[in-house]
């Protein structure tokens, strides 16, 4: 049995009672893992122990894994060798034992979303439904949460800042920017009255984002708008539809503003914004702050080629890396970090060209090229390592690059097939030529 292709064994009528079923199983479990990456304020969240039944579930079942994203799967087998190798430098080998376990498990979760879409891309529909119903339902409990709309609402708040359900408002804000965008393209892409029910849930979505005061976030956002309307501008070839996205650029910019002042009219979200809003903060310039963590923190890796240990970094430092490349070699030794890196890279190029190719699942990769991107450059200044949906993007892009892939290996086996036909036709009109001939001359 086969939940990629709702195979069963049995009569062809058997097949075609079952199969169905089977497959609408299969999509509906996978709509479920995409809703629950939403659900981590506690660990181990529901998400990470749904995720260990459905991986062994669909594996069992005949899912492939595919040469096609080796590359993933290669780079984070290094990744994790570099994690264990790093283990024994910990003071506390159970707990670094713990960490480098969670990380093995969410590079399972990226293996698993690439083969998935690489087995049919069109499950790109199920999860982006999946993930931006699950948004939009935290976002709402983050808003709430922030104006304490019921009691025990400040358990899904903290620092004064809205975290939804999530530990950590830097990972609720950019975990919603996937789907933000996604309603944001579709907007964009096709008709804007017979969609503009869409600014409902995604008016919901940019206010939990800039409640949860995240510069990293709002920086993400801002990016990840900024390449997904550029792609739109550049692939389009309609001069009439450019001019129609310039409008819609316009009118979205003085929409946020109108949306941005409307916020800033309550003080305390004002109060809030004026201190979140300053470029650098007293923790990122002081003496061992942020961005000396960094320079030491480089130095030091140079003097342990395997790295400090899970959770290490802290002995040494008053406050963790927030650099998931330092960070990679901290915790992940050098093998480690290189490997992380060189994924980071590979994954970033291997994008480009599937940014300017007609499929219809061309706009879901604009908007995971666009939050991807943004992504490496947050995780500059912030510990990604971890955050559940970073490796869903990553999964998300590998299983886009394994089908454009696929794509180019059939179509050069079919080109190949009609260029052995044609060769075979064209061997074979001497022949019937000359007997032609002979039966004349007979």
């Amino acid at each position: 049995m086969s939940f990629a292709t709702g195979h069963f064994g049995g009569a062809p009528g058997a097949h075609a009672r079952v199969g169905v079923p089977v497959r609408s199983l299969g999509n509906g479990a996978l709509w479920l893992a995409a809703f629950l990456s939403g659900f981590v304020i506690e660990e181990p969240a529901p998400y990470e122990l749904y995720m260990v039944l459905l991986s062994v579930v669909w594996l069992a079942c005949g899912l492939k894994l595919r040469p096609e994203f080796g590359p993933l799967i290669i780079c984070l087998m290094l990744y994790i060798a570099g994690g264990l190798a790093s283990v024994p430098m910990s003071d506390d080998l159970g707990e670094a034992a713990m960490y480098i376990a969670v990380t093995s498990f969410l590079a399972i979760t990226a293996i698993f979303y690439a083969a998935i879409l690489a087995d049919d891309p069109q499950r790109f529909r199920i999860i982006q439904n999946g993930y931006t119903v699950s948004a939009v339902f935290v976002s709402l409990i983050g808003i709430a949460g922030y104006f304490q709309l019921f009691p025990g609402a400040d358990y899904f708040t903290l620092y004064d800042r809205a975290r939804g359900t999530f530990q950590d408002p830097n990972v609720f804000g950019p975990f919603l920017v996937l789907p933000a965008l996604l309603l944001i393209q579709k907007l964009l892409r096709h008709s804007f009255f017979k969609n503009v029910l869409l600014l409902v849930p995604l008016t919901i979505l940019l206010l939990g984002i800039f409640l949860s005061f995240s510069r990293g976030a709002w920086v993400v956002l801002f990016a990840g708008v900024l390449i997904v309307y550029f792609l739109a501008l550049v692939t389009e070839q309609s001069n009439r539809r450019r001019g129609r996205l310039l409008l819609l650029g316009i009118a979205g910019s003085l929409g946020v503003f109108a949306l941005l002042l409307a916020a800033l009219s309550i003080d305390t979200v004002a109060e809030m914004f004026e201190q979140r809003a300053r470029l650098v903060q007293d923790y990122d310039s002081s003496r061992l702050g942020r961005f000396a963590r960094y320079y030491y923190g480089f130095q030091l890796v140079m003097e342990y080629p395997l790295g400090l240990g899970p959770l290490q970094f802290r002995n040494y430092f008053p406050e963790d890396e927030h650099n998931v490349y330092l960070k990679g070699y901290t915790t992940y030794g050098w093998l480690g970090g290189t490997a992380y890196i060189a994924l980071a890279i590979w994954t970033l190029c291997a994008l480009v060209p599937l940014l300017f190719k007609s499929r219809p699942w061309t706009g879901f990769t604009h908007c995971v090229f666009a939050v991807f991107a943004a992504h490496l450059i947050l995780s500059v200044i912030i510990d990604t390592d971890r955050w559940r949906h970073m490796y869903m993007l990553y999964g998300l892009a590998w299983g886009m690059i394994a089908t454009d892939r696929i794509e180019q290996r059939r179509f050069r086996a079919q080109r190949a097939g009609r260029d052995r036909l044609d060769g075979q036709t064209n061997n074979s009109r001497p022949i019937s030529s000359l007997r032609s001939h002979s039966e004349q001359a007979r």
